[in-house]
């Protein structure tokens, strides 16, 4: 049976000093950056995507295992064999949803815990652990909202990511709901993923329902969500709604 530890040797056979550096410098871990503390070991996505197709059977205590671990790759590394054991528990031929719910439940600490804490362990995530698994079970949106109402910025940004499992299932009501939710954060990675959902709405659900919201919320939106919800509609709509 794999282990944590398995899957530390393997990444850091892959690890490369260099690209430690400049993923420090990239993901802000200087004092008072966004990733303030989070440690680099160097390496590349294909490689840790690589490493978790080797260890995708890793159980579930061993991934969490990893998921307290400092080294950001451990924690990504972990969190993309989570999400495509998540995946495979959702096809029909392989359907189980008690691991699907211990997955989540298991995602859900680690956010608690404060180990999903940049933006990219956000994106890889938040989609399927939290999204796809309360829009499947139709456990309602509660838990959105609690985690877009949690004033740390990661768990925020979770709460905002995975409204897409709806959007990509065409509802965009509970992306408009959070967003209103997040109006008023100025923060830089709340406002680029509100508006990378808003974006996503008017391309994959509906884009008049897209402009009506932001006509109505355009004037109380921070400059960054409204440049990114707008990026894809023609420059007159564009610009009209950023004069708002």
């Amino acid at each position: 049976m794999p282990t944590a530890s398995d899957v530390r040797s393997a990444l850091a056979a892959v690890a490369d000093p260099d690209d430690a550096v400049g993923y420090a410098r990239f993901f802000q871990t200087q004092p008072g950056g966004y990733g303030e503390g989070d440690v680099f070991i160097g390496v590349r996505v294909p490689k840790a995507r690589k490493v978790a197709t080797a260890y995708a059977a890793l159980p579930l205590d061993e991934v969490r295992d990893l998921l307290d671990d400092v080294e950001h790759e451990h924690r990504f590394t972990a969190l993309v064999i989570a999400v495509e054991a998540f995946k495979r528990a959702l096809r029909p031929r392989t359907r189980d949803d008690e691991l699907r719910a211990r997955l989540h439940a298991l995602y859900l600490d680690a956010v608690l815990a404060g180990c999903v804490d940049n933006w990219d362990l956000v994106d890889v995530s938040a989609e399927w652990l939290v999204g796809e698994h309360v829009r499947t079970t139709g456990a309602g949106t509660a838990l959105l909202h609690r985690l877009a109402g949690d004033d740390d910025l990661w768990r925020r940004r979770v709460g905002v990511i995975a409204t897409v499992a709806f959007i990509k299932a065409g509802d965009p009501a509970p992306t408009f709901a959070v967003a209103e939710q997040v109006l008023d954060d100025r923060r830089d990675l709340v406002q680029k993923a509100t508006g990378w959902m808003l974006r996503e709405v008017g391309k994959r659900v509906d884009r008049a329902l897209l402009v009506d919201f932001l006509t109505d919320h355009a004037a109380g939106m921070g400059r960054t969500a409204l440049s990114y919800a707008t990026e894809h509609l023609d420059a007159e709509l564009r610009a009209h709604l950023r004069s708002l």
